[in-house]
């Protein structure tokens, strides 16, 4: 059988399955993505293991299906830029800034505390820490986005925080392995120009150029100009936010589409790019997290460690974020669910456990913890946020908007 055969075969079970399990998710009364998560857990090494299976165990499959995956995130958060406006992040600033940088700062002490306590030296227990300190809110944002409460002060609160996250865990994590490997302060510094600059240049042409830009395309007699253009802006933020800022590609998507929700070409281009992402992308990246998950794998001592890690970088997440919002004025329900918003630490976890890996910062075994931690932490985040909000049926609503 040809490589494209398997690659089509593959696509289509993974699909169906997808599919399926958000079907009984939502049945059971749970967001759709849980389903797609567990599916994934399912068809992985942990059960069924049907990447390895004789009539797809090609290394080009299972590589395929991984970049599909990335492609599915880095639309998923274009499309929760899509739904917010600059204005209302910028109203919610000062929570954001404080959930995020406690959000940070909280889970690191502790990871450095467990460390230390697992009998790690301080290097070693300085970058779990910094692990515990990365978040993905992509599995949130979908959440949010199916209870329809992004659009409320907690979803702006949400998103802003896991932009202070991203930029300060980036930052901590390129200082301390500047320092690492002898870097002086110039290093450093670089780091912070890099990031201002893209931060900077990503804001300016988001204002000024791409109105103009998206304008003069919609002129054009091309089938589907508007939409292509926004996949293409789409994937330039996401590769720029890579190279030139050094931080998550989905951090720059984000901000694509948030740049673009201000133009008047949004509701062509959201309509398109939820066709492709939910149709075929996004289904894939929440299966394939599970694909990557082995639970065989984990000895009974090991599941305890992952267990005393998970508790603690979710304790970490709720009370540092949460105490965050908390001293931004939100109220103490709102605290809460903006907290459980970021628990999830997805595929930010996983690269910043990468880094760790190859640089010799994590050994192997607890490398395997983090896989672990970045499973659960995935998996309980949309039930705990359905349940915290389960509590406040209409959330408070940014003022100025139609939320």
């Amino acid at each position: 059988m040809t490589a494209f055969l398997q690659l089509a075969i593959i696509l289509a079970i993974l699909l169906l399955c997808a599919k399926a399990g958000g079907f009984l998710s939502t049945k059971l009364g749970q967001p759709s993505v849980l389903g797609e998560l567990l599916v994934g857990v399912l068809l992985g090494p942990s059960l069924i293991n049907i990447m390895h299976l004789p009539v797809f165990a090609t290394h080009e499959t299972g590589e395929f299906i991984k970049e599909f995956a990335e492609l599915g995130v880095l639309l998923l958060m274009f499309l929760a830029g899509l739904e917010l406006h600059l204005e209302d992040l910028a109203r919610n600033k000062v929570p954001s800034a404080l959930a995020g940088v406690f959000g940070v700062l909280v889970p690191v002490g502790l990871g450095y505390w467990v460390g230390i306590v697992l009998g790690y030296d301080n290097p070693h227990s300085i970058f779990l820490g910094l692990t515990l300190g990365a978040t993905s809110v992509s599995i949130s944002a979908q959440t949010l986005m199916e209870l329809k409460v992004l659009r409320s002060r907690v979803g702006f609160g949400l998103l802003g925080a896991a932009v202070f996250d991203d930029i300060l865990v980036i930052l901590l994590l390129s200082i301390f392995l500047a320092l690492q490997n002898g870097g002086n302060a110039i290093e450093i510094v670089l780091v912070v120009v890099k990031m201002i600059a893209f931060l900077g240049g990503s804001v300016a042409f988001g204002l000024w150029g791409l109105p103009w830009l998206t304008k003069k395309v919609s002129r054009i007699q091309i089938s589907y100009g508007s939409l292509t253009l926004a996949i293409i802006i789409m994937l330039i933020f996401g590769i720029a936010a890579e190279l030139v800022g050094g931080m998550a590609a989905i951090t720059g998507t984000f901000l694509a589409g948030l740049m673009y929700s201000r133009t008047k070409q949004k509701s062509e281009i959201e309509s398109g790019i939820k066709s492709i992402a939910y149709g075929l992308f996004v289904p894939i990246f929440f299966v394939n997290i599970g694909l990557t998950v082995n639970i065989r794998e984990l000895d009974s001592s090991a599941i305890l460690v992952t267990l005393a890690i998970s508790l603690v970088a979710i304790l970490g997440k709720i009370i540092g974020s949460g105490l965050g919002a908390r001293a931004g004025k939100f109220t103490w329900l709102e605290s809460l669910q903006l907290g459980i918003g970021m628990v999830s630490r997805g595929e930010v976890g996983l690269i910043v456990a990468s880094v760790g890996l190859q640089s010799g910062l994590l050994s192997t075994e607890l490398f395997a913890n983090i896989i672990g931690l970045v499973l659960i932490t995935t998996l309980i985040t949309p039930p705990m946020l359905r349940a915290a909000f389960a509590y406040n049926k209409k959330p408070t609503p940014v003022v100025g908007t139609n939320a």
